[in-house]
């Protein structure tokens, strides 16, 4: 299912998620070249490897290796992965910055993505396989907002049935797709990262003092539906 948008609205601008968003799509370009497709080539040597990044921290391996993990969070392998990605930063990541500020958005995204990479390479420390993409520090915004909005709708879309949204509850589609991580985890993707990052993303939360103490006096309305 591929969210497209939530009911929480508010009149703050989410100006951190745009201009994310907007860096995202200008570094994806910027690889290629100004192509919609083809094979990193500006940035092709910033993606991380578990193996190299945990022989950094030794005195026979790489010390930039660690610094791998923040460039990679800024690439993606092709344009579906960049499209994906960005869907669900769009539909989650800007209640998720109104909730707990701009400043702290961009430092706990870049917090998420260190924790989510940590996952993979705890799960998988020997691997030389490159690793690329948002999608982990995106699981945090993920979990983040399904302990600050457990309860909001959801509209979203299955392919190829994209003329027909209809909406689901939060908690059952970000908690579904965390299980799918876990679960039924796919090839060449991931997966712990992005489960990783979700647990991040809901420790955060929980550390800032739960769902009632992040929103306090935060200005947020349901719409009654997608129309209003």
């Amino acid at each position: 299912m591929i969210p497209i948008r939530d009911n929480i609205v508010s009149r703050e601008k989410p100006i951190l998620v745009y201009t994310l968003i907007g860096l995202l799509v200008l570094i994806y370009f910027w690889d290629r070249g100004g192509g919609l497709s083809g094979p990193s080539i500006a940035f092709a040597d910033l993606t991380f490897r578990p193996r190299e990044v945990i022989k950094g921290f030794t005195s026979l391996g790489d010390p930039m290796a660690f610094a791998k993990i923040f460039t990679s969070m800024f690439l993606h392998g092709n344009l579906a992965h960049l499209i994906g990605n960005i869907l669900f930063l769009w539909a989650f990541g800007p209640n998720v910055e109104r909730a707990i500020g701009g400043m702290r958005f961009a430092l706990y995204y870049l917090f998420w993505g260190i924790l989510a990479a940590g996952a993979h390479i705890f799960v998988d420390p020997a691997s030389m396989t490159p690793v690329l993409g948002a999608s982990g520090a995106i699981g945090g915004v993920l979990g983040a907002y399904f302990l600050l909005f457990p309860g909001s709708r959801v509209s979203v879309v299955i392919p190829p049935l994209f003329f027909l949204p209809f909406q689901v509850a939060s908690w059952v589609l970000l908690g579904g797709w965390f299980l799918f991580q876990i679960f039924l985890p796919q090839q060449g993707v991931a997966n712990w990262a992005h489960a990783g990052g979700f647990l991040a993303g809901m420790l955060t939360i929980l550390m800032l003092g739960g769902r009632k103490k992040v929103l306090a006096g935060r200005d947020f309305k349901e719409l009654e539906d997608d129309d209003d």
